[in-house]
């Protein structure tokens, strides 16, 4: 049987639901992976299918118990109909409605997952202002799953072609980046990061550790922090029977993962991973949440209110994310 992997659309005022049913409408391959499952109110896919002048005969299911139930004929997707906050939130608009819509989907999918009946959810995007204003508890996906999976540690990983990306720290502001970096959770990050590539079947992991300072500091020159933080927790890592190298220059690590010196790189903060991936491949790159009782994937891009209900969202990124949720899900 192939897996269901649970799909929700994020904000309906952003191209979240544009991007998830082009995807499945113009992608015959996400059927050969897996057994789609959208969770989103039904307006807001009766809305989108609209909004892209097409007509699908919608097959809606309310319960875990019809979902289980259920019979999946060739090219079918189901929509679990998640709460509608009323009124609808406006294309481009950021409301409180748009943020409760968003969280329940994700509170649903989550509940499905652990109940081990999808096998994989993706996301995507959602806005934080949104969230806010729902008086959601939570300001972005990876607090959600955590709090509600009540997971311990977890760490994202950016995956587009070779390029394999974790992060030491996200959303810190540039200037706490230094003060962030600390010996001792630099190891058992880079623990956990070859423990994740060895459930994604690399047998020995290579990691990389990226530099914070330019040139890798030039041995104290130009920052100390590779001297007096990185480079020791890189040699403790070492001593435990890591395959770790570093600290590398950000300006070159990234090409060693991409020829394969590298299985996978340990990006010190948000930026310097980031840039990479998306000016590699934009479209193509997928975020993951490592973890979770269950694998999470994600879209790497935003609301994208400034397009949302013009019909010039692009999918791939989507599609990507599918693809990854089906073939890595355990």
């Amino acid at each position: 049987m192939k897996k269901i992997v649970g799909i929700t659309v994020g904000d309906p005022a952003g191209i979240g639901a544009e991007i998830v049913v082009k995807a499945l409408l113009n992608h015959d391959e996400i059927f050969d992976w897996c057994r789609p499952l959208v969770l989103a109110p039904v307006s807001v896919i009766e809305q989108t299918l609209s909004l892209l002048g097409c007509q699908h005969a919608l097959r809606v299911v309310y319960s875990a118990e019809e979902v289980q139930k259920a019979v999946w004929p060739g090219k079918a997707w189901l929509v679990y109909a998640t709460p509608l906050v009323e009124p609808m939130p406006a294309y481009g608009a950021i409301t409180a409605q748009g943020g409760q819509m968003a969280f329940e989907a994700i509170r649903q999918a989550i509940e499905l997952a652990r109940r081990k009946i999808i096998s994989a959810v993706v996301t995507a995007p959602i806005n934080k202002q949104s969230l806010k204003l729902g008086n959601v508890p939570f300001t972005d996906h990876t607090a959600m799953f955590k709090a509600l999976t009540r997971s311990d540690s977890v760490m994202t990983l950016f995956m587009t072609g070779r390029l394999r990306i974790f992060f030491y720290s996200r959303h810190i502001s540039f200037r706490e980046i230094a003060n962030a970096l600390d010996r001792e959770r630099l190891v058992t990050t880079m623990e956990q990061a070859v423990g994740y590539l060895k459930r994604l079947g690399i047998t020995r992991p290579k990691l990389g550790v990226a530099a914070l300072n330019p040139h890798g500091g030039e041995n104290g020159l130009f920052g100390d922090e590779e001297v007096r933080i990185i480079r020791p927790a890189v040699r403790l890592a070492q001593k435990k029977g890591l395959q770790v190298a570093g600290p590398i220059p950000a300006d070159s690590i990234f090409h060693l993962n991409l020829s394969g010196e590298l299985d996978a790189v340990l990006s010190l903060y948000h930026d310097q991973g980031h840039i990479a991936a998306k000016t590699y491949d934009f479209y193509g790159t997928v975020s993951l949440t490592m973890g979770l009782p269950f694998l999470r994937s994600s879209v790497d891009h935003g609301t994208a209110f400034d397009i949302a209900g013009r019909n010039k969202a692009n999918e791939r990124s989507l599609v990507e994310a599918i693809k990854i949720a089906a073939e890595y899900a355990w």
